[in-house]
């Protein structure tokens, strides 16, 4: 009963084997591929894999990009299947004004929240943070609705803005730090205090709204960079888009 769990985002496909379809399931095999490279799957890292008997993706890089991933499975006998956002789904209903033009990313990674705030024991409001090429900040509350959320630029972008926008400012290798007395570090922590002040506005909202502290909950690679700037608790969780997609392939199943 293996299940392939796949990620597409912008820069980056991750991938992961688990034992079942199931939250908590054993971890058979992982990795990951820049987009560019992502051609050598099948003859690579995927090629004496045995054939899982489930699939469920999640893309946010286009239908070429997803066609390419699909021809990397050919040699295997399974039918791909990718998350679309729906109404609602494993117990997470969508907020979005338009369901199904949500992020699929960010479905799976708001259904993994929720399981994971239950999994803690009583219903509490989430903020959902993922930090990649692009920011995502996504508040549910205690009952599971998804309320809507923020999408900003990651650290890449707005650093490149500033370097295409200006002269003399150059993509650094800074250092984030409270008071910078170095370019490098003035827009290395420029741009990550921007994204820890978003963090901390929507925290501060969803507090308000459901008179409740939130779980704060981060993935994605940059997350560890805004460790150091921001006073709310917060646990970072590189699995949650994983966690999401078991949830939702188990829903199913169930069904």
């Amino acid at each position: 009963m293996s299940f392939l769990a796949l990620d597409i985002g912008n820069t980056r496909l991750k991938w992961a084997l688990y034992a079942a379809p199931r939250p908590g399931a054993r971890v058979l095999a992982h990795g990951a591929a820049f987009l560019e490279t992502i051609d050598e799957l099948g003859d690579g890292d995927w090629k004496h894999l045995a054939t899982p008997a489930s699939m469920l993706g999640c893309n946010v890089a286009g239908e070429t990009v997803r066609r390419r991933v699909e021809e990397q499975m050919e040699h295997w006998d399974l039918e791909p299947r990718w998350v679309v956002p729906s109404a609602h789904d494993a117990g997470v209903v969508n907020g979005y004004d338009h369901p199904a033009r949500l992020g699929a990313d960010r479905w799976a990674a708001l259904v993994g929240a929720r399981g994971r705030v239950l999994a803690a024991g009583a219903p509490r409001p989430a903020l959902v943070v993922m930090v990649g090429t692009a920011v995502t900040v996504d508040a549910l509350d205690a009952q599971g609705r998804f309320l809507g959320g923020l999408i900003l630029p990651g650290f890449g972008l707005m650093l490149r803005a500033l370097e295409m926008g200006t002269a003399g400012l150059k993509v650094p290798t800074g250092e984030v730090v409270d008071f910078p007395t170095n370019t490098s570090d003035a827009l290395m922590s420029g741009g990550a205090s921007a994204i820890a002040g978003a963090i901390e506005r929507q925290h501060h909202k969803l507090l308000r709204l459901t008179g409740q502290e939130p779980v704060l909950l981060m993935t994605g690679g940059a997350a560890v960079k805004l460790a150091p700037i921001t006073d709310l608790h917060f646990e970072t969780v590189d699995t949650l888009i994983f966690d999401g997609l078991l949830i939702v392939q188990n829903h199913r199943l169930a069904l």
